[in-house]
């Protein structure tokens, strides 16, 4: 999240939120929400955890096309105590991390276009929306969000903010998890993308690695393409535990100089589901 200004854009309130303004999507915008709504919630059940799937019940709402935040967040509220609020685009990290610890999830405005089907930089409506709400709906994953906004407000005072984003990334955007004997889908970034919803369970490139916070911690990720490891937790209630029973101060400090982890690298500690072959990232290196 760097190169955000410091203070919020015009229109905006002092912690960055603005009117969603729903009268003013068109009707090409609630046609793309509805398009993408309807491809990837046929294509994820049996993909994506269960807790997923029942979760897209809080998305089915009264009036067609993009969500309406209001009633959105009057539905979340009854099940979790979270709401949705509207921002401009990227926030500052403390900014974000004040609204997680406060049960808000800030969500852009703006929809993609047609040609930006499949891939675009900056998060959008879908994304933000469709990818992360559905669990907010369920407490224990709520719970997880709200102890990281907490979390992250600490990092900042320590000047850790870079490595826990990288607990974030690797969970909440790009989380895997085991359910019974398979591996499912949880990152928002994974489940809102049609073609990562594939890749991340069914292509051989990757590796699919046991959670370790640690060692995720040292471990960068790719922001331009597919990921090439992603790591699988046991429960979102193993994950809640660990992030709040850990103290994260002694451990910044026990990271601060220690060298990254190669994206690809594999340690002999590692719980191992897939050692992937690589072979998607280095074609596209090699392109």
């Amino acid at each position: 999240m760097s190169h955000i200004a410091s203070s919020p854009p015009e229109g905006a309130a002092a912690d960055w939120t603005v009117p969603q303004d729903w009268q003013a999507y068109s009707a090409a915008e609630h046609a793309m929400w509805n398009h993408l709504f309807e491809r990837q919630s046929k294509m994820l059940p049996g993909r994506a955890v269960d807790e997923f799937i029942d979760g897209l019940d809080v998305l089915r709402m009264s009036k067609a096309g993009v969500p309406d935040f209001e009633e959105l967040s009057e539905r979340l509220m009854k099940a979790t105590g979270w709401q949705v609020v509207a921002v401009p685009g990227l926030v500052p990290d403390r900014v974000f991390f004040e609204h997680l610890a406060n049960r808000r999830f800030v969500a852009g405005r703006f929809i993609r276009t047609p040609e930006q089907l499949d891939y675009l930089e900056e998060p959008d409506i879908f994304h933000d929306v469709f990818g992360h709400v559905p669990l907010l709906a369920n407490p224990v994953f709520a719970d997880y969000m709200q102890a990281y906004g907490e979390g992250g407000l600490r990092a900042d005072g320590l000047g850790a903010i870079n490595r826990l984003a990288r607990l974030y990334w690797y969970t909440v955007e790009f989380g895997l998890i085991r359910q019974g004997d398979r591996l499912k889908l949880y990152g928002a970034g994974i489940v809102s993308s049609h073609g990562e919803s594939i890749f991340a369970l069914d292509d051989p490139s990757p590796n699919r690695l046991g959670f370790d916070l640690k060692r995720l911690m040292r471990t960068p990720y790719r922001i331009d393409d597919y990921q090439q490891t992603y790591f699988v937790i046991d429960s979102f209630e193993d994950l809640l535990k660990q992030t709040v029973e850990t103290d994260f101060a002694p451990l910044y400090r026990e990271l601060e100089g220690a060298p990254d982890h190669a994206i690809t690298t594999i340690l002999p500690q590692d719980a191992v589901f897939t050692q992937g072959t690589q072979a998607y990232a280095n074609a596209k290196a090699g392109a």
